[in-house]
């Protein structure tokens, strides 16, 4: 870092950097993710091999049904899409693109391979109608590894860097830190993952 960005403010940095290739960032992020929800919805719905249902843990016992949880969990699409923000080069936005590219190929290679399923809940799921309409877009399948889990941890540790790098205050990097946490625990406490996947998610975003 150097001495001129040690001088200015923050949130003037930030505002120097986003505005750069907007086109690039704002198009790129939003093939990215029509690109994977096609492919992920793909494998989803048309396994190659017989499902395998994931197994509850302690953890899993522990955390209970919070259909609360559900607005964070969704939250995740929007967290995503601020990493590629603070990127001031194309070769920097080429790259992050490229790494998050190969962590959801890998996730993706496994659900064709290996496809999972979490255990049915004993949910009367009517009760919850904004978990319904997840549970009918997204069912249950999927789960090992969670790619929300994993998008979510490769997104935070890259923000936790990038908000470092323009010296961003202790109190915005907390913030990083609590969402991101916070969509992680969504994905038990909304019953779309059991632990195993986050386990496995959390690993492959690393």
């Amino acid at each position: 870092m150097n001495e001129n960005n040690q001088r200015t403010p923050w949130y003037r940095q930030a505002a120097a950097v986003i505005p750069k290739y907007w086109h690039l960032k704002s198009t790129g992020t939003m093939l990215f993710i029509g690109v994977f929800f096609g492919a992920y919805f793909y494998f989803l719905k048309h396994p190659a091999y017989p499902i395998t249902v994931m197994h509850n843990t302690w953890l899993d016992r522990l955390i209970g049904f919070q259909p609360l949880a559900l607005p964070v969990y969704l939250s995740l699409w929007a967290y995503v899409s601020l990493p590629p923000l603070f990127f001031a080069t194309r070769r920097g936005l080429y790259e992050y693109g490229l790494d998050i590219a190969l962590m959801c190929i890998a996730g993706l290679a496994v659900f064709y391979f290996w496809p999972t399923a979490v255990p049915a809940a004993d949910i009367d799921w009517a009760l919850y109608p904004g978990v319904t309409f997840l549970k009918n877009m997204d069912a249950s399948g999927n789960a090992f590894p969670s790619l929300h889990v994993a998008t979510a941890v490769f997104s935070g540790v890259w923000l936790h860097h990038l908000l470092r790098r323009i010296s961003g205050p202790f109190w915005i990097l907390l913030l990083n830190a609590v969402w991101g946490i916070g969509i992680i625990y969504s994905t038990i406490a909304t019953r779309q993952h059991v632990a195993i996947d986050v386990y496995a998610g959390f690993m492959l975003g690393e």
